[in-house]
């Protein structure tokens, strides 16, 4: 994934803020010619799983809808999501697998550790589903456009 400084840091800022609960959201941008997603903006959401939120989240179709409008009223898609993991390593975990949908998607995910940002990870789900391979996270300056 290509994206921003600005990008990273409302991610980790996401993660604290949420914290001791999983926070959750959408990345936007769109697919450059050499298959990367470029992520402009992220989209926060509300974290709509209503037990154990210090190890799940939920994302509901009302709320995919609502980021795939928003991205596409600017020219953009969703091309990603992205969570914390309070006091747990950022590495998906079987759920995380279990419950990823979108091979081409990038997926992020910020631990929290003690309520303070840590590590970042961006990872790509295998066509068959089987598995997260690790993505690279490139930063480049945004430009005038976000992008």
């Amino acid at each position: 994934m290509i994206t921003s400084p600005s990008v990273i840091q409302a991610i980790r800022e996401h993660g604290a803020d949420a914290y001791p609960e999983e926070g959750c959201g959408f990345l936007l941008g769109a697919v450059d010619e050499n298959g990367t997603n470029r992520i402009s903006r992220v989209r926060r959401v509300a974290n709509r799983q209503t037990e154990n939120r210090e190890r799940r989240y939920e994302i509901t179709p009302d709320d995919y809808r609502a980021a795939a409008e928003e991205a596409a009223g600017d020219g953009l898609d969703v091309v990603g999501f992205y969570h914390s993991h309070p006091d747990h390593p950022a590495e998906p975990s079987e759920t995380d697998l279990a419950e990823a949908t979108f091979p081409g998607y990038t997926y992020v995910i910020v631990s929290v550790d003690d309520g303070t940002s840590a590590d970042l990870t961006a990872w790509s789900l295998a066509p068959d589903r089987s598995r997260f391979r690790p993505e690279e996270v490139r930063l480049v300056e945004a430009t005038a456009s976000g992008q």
